[in-house]
């Protein structure tokens, strides 16, 4: 088969979760480039329409189904929503998350038990449903969890102090590991994205105070762009990647090299 074949996605259908703006929908795109039919889900109505119009306008076919991560209920009715509109999904990319900065050793609770909900809690589930009701029956799927450089080392704390979020990185990269590891027989890809910094609305305010500190620990000289995601996104998703499972792949300019 021709690499250009392999890369194929015409005929896929793919879930991308935080797909109304940022590098949820930079990853969207890419697959929809690739042929894939997309179902985008967030939190906001509104801010997914615009996105699935968005989309529309570069003839990629999207679908807006509203979920949000941290409440189990609502994981739930987007798995059989998507799985009723699309009947199956092949491509899983869990891209949305939550973050809370503050000190460690102040950080409060309340804080820390919302970011574990949504980045841990929220991505088991919806990656559970999807896996027992359609993958694992049809002997198919990619799954992707985007998780962060933060997840695999600690973090200079004058670029922030997120230690509710790291941790949850943390897990999330584990979670991908140990989901490879139980789900190859079968024939489920689980890989790991890990990104560095990319100017998104999440990242900007820690771009704007610690911009200088990030770049000088990034070899490339630059933050993350709109394309940067896009061909590992692409290869992840495609038959190209049919021998990788249980991969943590750092996409940040070096930043993990030191």
């Amino acid at each position: 088969m021709s690499v250009k074949n392999l890369l194929d996605l015409n005929g896929k259908i793919a879930l991308v979760t935080g797909a109304s703006r940022g590098l949820g929908l930079q990853i969207a795109e890419g697959l929809g480039e690739m042929g894939a039919r997309v179902a985008i889900c967030a939190r906001k109505l509104g801010e997914l329409e615009g996105a699935a119009a968005a989309l529309k306008a570069k003839g990629i076919e999207a679908v807006p189904f509203v979920l949000d991560l941290s409440k189990p209920d609502s994981v739930a009715a987007c798995a059989k929503n998507v799985l009723a509109h699309f009947g199956r999904v092949d491509v899983l990319v869990n891209n949305a998350g939550a973050t809370w900065g503050q000190p460690a050793e102040e950080y409060d609770f309340g804080g820390w038990q919302k970011v574990l909900a949504t980045n841990l809690d929220g991505n088991f589930l919806l990656t559970q449903a999807i896996a027992r009701d359609c993958m694992i029956p049809r002997r198919y799927g990619r799954i992707m969890f985007v998780a962060s450089v933060a997840g695999v080392g600690g973090v200079d704390p004058r670029i922030m102090e997120t230690i509710a979020y790291n941790t949850s990185k943390g897990g999330v990269v584990n979670m991908a590991r140990s989901l490879a590891a139980e789900w190859g027989k079968h024939d489920v890809t689980v890989n790991c994205i890990c990104p560095g910094f990319f100017r998104t609305k999440m990242a900007d305010s820690t771009i704007e105070k610690a911009g200088h500190l990030i770049l000088d620990r990034t070899p490339l000289g630059r933050f993350g762009g709109e394309e940067d995601l896009k061909g590992l996104a692409v290869l992840l998703a495609s038959d190209a990647s049919r021998h990788m499972t249980g991969q943590i792949i750092a996409v940040d300019g070096g930043m993990t090299a030191y």
